[in-house]
């Protein structure tokens, strides 16, 4: 297993291909590597003894010790370590812990490259499994990116006026495939090792080439990273918190002309397997959503209780009645996970898949909740999140004494902590962090439309329709 420090000096030899602010940057440049703390946060902490029963397990492939963030779920225990792991992680950071994306996307592949090999006599699972013993012995990141650009929404991938708007197969070589089209909101791609590429959609049987997956190095030839920072407010030193440590870099991932060698392909034309393999990564990363929701739900119930206790409100009726929403919330998603687990189900290929049903209510039940969680933080701490001033008043011999004086609450708490809670609410509520999450929050994992579509595609209506007419005394 790497350390952190392994890690980014790895980023730093890779190719500068990252575009953030008008200009090309290295995986060395400081915003990468700010950005990139919660990735590191996932190395730092698997050796220690505190947090290592959740970041570290046995690989079923070779029997050595690896990250979890790199293991396949092997049973029911696997997939409540990985849930319970993120949510502490996410408590930790303040943020999205990020390396779920690539655990989840070969989970997925895990899957789906068996049952072609069942059906077809292929050898996909085959040429994966050499790709993960690679993968779980360099202790890799790998982003995720499967959303396509899609053009115009009423079209099909092969009707678009341009085809690049769902990324697709424009060469086949012996050794290989040549790639054209651009995967978008594909958080860390910037300081990832790797990308891992999958379908987006269902695809018909004229749409072969779009029915393609598979993973290559993050800098290589022909890969664009058009990135947008994300990142809470920049403190003063003697005001620094570890909230500050957190931040994102989300990517417009280009594929122009990339090849994308025969031994790294995991699906090539299969059109029926390409819906297949969508639908599982956003199976497994929502999932991961039951764990990272409830983990940054804690996060925004803390800020929340901590301003009302500043403020001197903490024990009045409707203080605690919002916060027994929000407690609500955060363990109904985590419960939603934990039954997604209990009653998950194994592949053919050995690997343990949550319930469609628990993992998509959990999901969608957090998305739902997640403007009322923020307008409950809004609501007890007031407007003073979006008119506090900044570190630098805080710290002026000329107006610092002002912000002290009219900034302090109830008596016992002091000017400055009272200043670090009502500016973590602030990060909470109004930095540019806090607006990706808020977004991310609705349509990470798949847009809300698609939780229904997995619910209504998968629940067996049915036999309720028949219970009904039971209870009704229709004989039929």
């Amino acid at each position: 297993m790497r350390t952190a420090q392994e890690y980014l000096e790895k980023l730093a030899g890779m190719r500068p291909n990252i575009y953030l602010n008008g200009e090309a940057i290295g995986r060395d440049h400081p915003i990468i590597v700010h950005s990139s703390q919660a990735i590191q946060t996932t190395f730092d902490l698997a050796g220690d003894p505190r947090y290592n029963k959740w970041l570290t397990t046995t690989s079923h492939l070779t029997g050595k010790p690896i990250n979890r963030f790199t293991h396949i779920h092997q049973s029911v225990d696997d997939l409540l370590l990985k849930q319970e792991m993120t949510r502490k992680l996410c408590n930790l950071t303040g943020g999205c812990i990020q390396r779920c994306m690539g655990c989840d996307m070969m989970n997925a592949l895990s899957v789906t490259t068996k049952n072609i090999d069942i059906k077809y006599g292929s050898n996909y699972h085959e040429k994966w499994l050499k790709y993960l013993q690679y993968f779980q012995e360099n202790d890799l990141v790998c982003a995720g990116a499967q959303t396509d650009a899609k053009g115009d929404r009423s079209l099909r991938p092969s009707q678009q006026p341009d085809p690049d708007q769902y990324l697709h197969v424009v060469e086949r070589r012996e050794d290989g495939v040549v790639v054209r089209g651009c995967k978008q909101h594909n958080t860390m791609a910037p300081y990832a090792d790797e990308l891992i590429v999958v379908p987006t959609r269902m695809l018909g049987k004229d749409e072969k080439d779009y029915a393609i997956a598979f993973a290559i190095p993050a800098d290589s030839p022909g890969v664009y990273l058009i990135g947008r920072e994300a990142r809470p407010f920049v403190r003063d030193e003697n005001l620094l918190a570890p909230i500050t440590d957190i931040g994102d870099v989300e990517s417009f991932t280009v594929f122009d002309d990339v090849f994308v060698p025969a031994e790294r392909i995991f699906l090539n034309g299969e059109t029926e397997f390409g819906g297949e393999l969508a639908l599982l990564f956003a199976l497994f990363h929502r999932h991961s959503y039951t764990g990272c929701k409830p983990g940054l739900g804690d996060v925004w119930m803390g800020a929340t209780a901590l301003v009302a206790d500043y403020n001197g409100i903490a024990r009045m009726e409707h203080v605690r009645a919002k916060l027994a929403e929000m407690i609500s919330v955060a363990e109904l998603v985590y419960a939603s996970g934990i039954a997604a687990g209990v009653k998950s189900r194994k592949a053919p290929s050995g690997t343990q898949i949550p319930n469609i049903t628990y993992a998509n209510v959990g999901r969608k039940h957090a998305g739902h909740n997640i403007y009322h969680e923020y307008n409950i933080l809004c609501d007890i701490a007031g407007g003073l999140p979006a008119t506090l001033p900044f570190s630098k008043e805080f710290n002026s011999p000329v107006v610092g004494g002002f912000i002290k004086k009219y900034l302090t609450r109830r008596e016992g708490v002091s000017a400055e902590d009272c200043y670090r809670a009502f500016h973590l609410a602030s990060d909470l509520l109004t930095s540019e962090f806090a607006t990706v999450l808020q977004v991310a929050g609705v349509h990470g994992g798949g847009s809300p439309i698609m939780e229904d579509i997995a619910l209504m595609s998968t629940y067996d209506l049915e036999s309720k329709k028949n219970m009904a007419k039971y209870l009704a005394g229709i004989k039929e």
